[in-house]
């Protein structure tokens, strides 16, 4: 049924009956890129998924297309398997990012349709920007990347059921942390093509030690982070390919990099449904890559000093912007 070069199956993943045993996921950016794939299956295994997103149109198009790939693929499947196998629930609601007060509202809203969430998928994400601000006073790749995930999560937390999960949608460009950042640092120098990527590693770099203390503080919660593999084909980098006169040898790059070493958008979802479904239980707080390959990230990302570090500063910030009771 699925055919791909990396040694994994969804297939093999358990299934679930919604009618007996109701399981519920929220993702963000389900509606395109690996997060489209990563819906797909949870859908295919009988998930009640929230799919998260800012525009009710683009996602409630896209949960179209999934349902007509969810029925094509169980056209698919041989009546005993087709008997064991049920299809979930697809609903959107708003959650903007960009926007901290409307990620509060959204957990509120989520908690009042929700008593009980089993899976968190933080999946959206942005990187390759030019330098922004968001009106809450943060670089625009690390709000999105980190300080919104921290607020969401938080949030949630009094919902998500021993056992629970949380999914860290990481990036390997995580690397380029190569000591600790100061967080107040919003790298707005040039050339933009360079600090860019600082910018994301640093935000990135904050999201994987957030899974880290999060497995310490609620060990019966498990949070792993990941990076999907290099998917080259979807708009991450479209800012640089529209570049006047130098985005067209940026096109070609990336097209010639994704050749040899990237990966489909449904081959980039599968490390996210193996940290998200498999019964076997990995060590709390792990990082994994392409495919569900347990590896360690960066030194910066796993010392708990700087992780901690990175907590109080994300409170503190927080704080000042109104949202309390965080810790």
């Amino acid at each position: 049924m699925f055919s791909s070069n990396l040694d994994f199956n969804p297939d093999e993943l358990p299934y679930y009956n919604p009618i007996k045993d109701r399981k519920v996921a929220l993702i963000t950016g389900g509606n395109s890129g690996i997060g489209f794939y990563t819906v797909l299956h949870l859908y295919l295994h009988g998930f009640i998924v929230y799919i998260a997103g800012r525009n009710f149109n683009k996602v409630s198009q896209a949960i179209k297309k999934l349902k007509i790939e969810a029925n094509r693929r169980r056209s698919l499947i041989v009546e005993n398997d087709l008997n064991s196998r049920f299809l979930g629930e697809l609903k959107f609601i708003e959650i903007d990012l960009l926007n901290l007060l409307n990620v509060e509202k959204s957990t509120k809203i989520f908690k009042q349709l929700e008593s009980n969430l089993n899976l968190l998928i933080l999946n959206a994400g942005v990187g390759a920007l030019p330098f922004g601000i968001t009106s809450d006073g943060f670089e625009i790749q690390f709000q999105t990347n980190f300080i919104s995930n921290f607020l969401l999560t938080q949030r949630l937390l009094p919902i998500i059921n021993n056992g629970g999960r949380i999914i860290y949608i990481s990036s390997i460009a995580h690397r380029l942390e190569f000591f600790q950042f100061d967080r107040n640092w919003n790298f707005n120098l040039k050339p933009n093509i360079i600090f860019t990527w600082f910018r994301y590693a640093m935000a990135k770099s904050s999201g994987i030690q957030y899974m880290k203390l999060l497995s310490i503080k609620y060990p019966n919660i498990l949070c792993y982070s990941l990076h999907p593999g290099f998917i080259m084909n979807t708009n991450f980098f479209a800012y640089w390919t529209r570049i006047p006169f130098f985005g067209i040898f940026f096109w070609f790059f990336f097209q010639i990099f994704g050749w040899f070493f990237g990966c489909s958008n449904e081959e980039g979802s599968f490390v996210t449904l193996n940290c998200s479904l498999n019964k076997k239980i990995y060590k709390n707080g792990s990082y994994f890559t392409t495919g569900g390959k347990l590896i360690n990230s960066s030194r910066i990302s796993n010392d708990l000093n700087y992780a901690t570090d990175t907590w109080i500063w994300t409170i503190k910030e927080l704080e000042k912007r109104g949202f309390k009771n965080l810790d």
